[in-house]
């Protein structure tokens, strides 16, 4: 896994896409010694950036009178194909139409394969009440780009199923974009009791799974549930056809 780049992209806020991001960079760092380089371009919610064992970087996009400056993405473009590594890019809500709309227009997925990076998508789609525009979201992205896709679905918010109780994968939704997913991956809703509070305290705190090995703010018992949730998601990442 070297040279690839990472957008972490949903236009719907709260869907977990920092979290996503944390997972991700996590993940490869445990399959290359190259560079790992992290970027956060939300506006509003900076939290990714708050990871300092991940060292990532801030894009700051939003102008003195709190819009949106397109040209302000030629800074983040222009970092990640100064340095050879792999790129993990989290975009925030309030980013995600402009910098879709700069992707596109100046053609940057082409730009960034024709610098030898391999390009990825990552799009999460909830359940529950957020399932509707989670699933618009991954639709526009799908249509959008000719970039390979890995479908994200975030049990967190309840199952991916309609009201008539047909799961996400059977939908129409899905079947018409299937062909672009290279992969899947679960965010298994687990006891809200033990394996929900302690990640969320490893969260809370913006600590990596291996800050929480490290840290004696962890009980036996607590690192081993954070333990085994990153490995049942680092395990499917390793099935994605990269």
């Amino acid at each position: 896994m070297q040279n690839t780049v990472h957008f972490v992209l949903q236009g719907k806020g709260g869907i977990g896409k920092t979290y996503v991001s944390t997972i991700l960079a996590q993940w490869l760092k445990t399959k290359s010694d190259i560079p790992l380089r992290c970027f956060d371009t939300d506006q509003e919610n900076t939290t990714f950036s708050r990871y300092k064992a991940l060292d990532v970087k801030h894009v700051p996009v939003m102008t003195e009178s709190r819009t949106i400056d397109p040209k302000r993405f030629d800074a983040l473009m222009i970092d990640i194909l100064e340095q050879d590594g792999n790129c993990v890019v989290d975009n925030g809500a309030n980013t995600f139409s402009p910098l879709m709309a700069y992707l596109i227009e100046n053609d940057c997925f082409n730009l960034l394969e024709e610098s030898g990076r391999k390009v990825y998508i990552h799009t999460i789609v909830g359940g529950g009440d957020t399932l509707h525009d989670t699933a618009m979201g991954f639709v526009t992205t799908a249509k959008s780009t000719q970039v390979p896709l890995v479908l994200w679905e975030n049990e967190h918010f309840g199952l991916l199923q309609s009201a008539s109780g047909k799961s996400f994968l059977e939908s129409q939704t899905y079947s018409d974009n299937s062909q672009r997913v290279r992969g899947r991956i679960v965010l298994s809703a687990r006891n809200a009791d033990t394996f929900g509070a302690d990640v969320k305290k490893m969260n809370t705190g913006r600590l990596t799974i291996d800050e929480v090995k490290a840290s004696d703010k962890f009980n036996v018992m607590e690192k081993q549930r954070i333990k085994v949730v990153f490995r049942d998601l680092f395990e499917q990442l390793d099935l994605v056809n990269w």
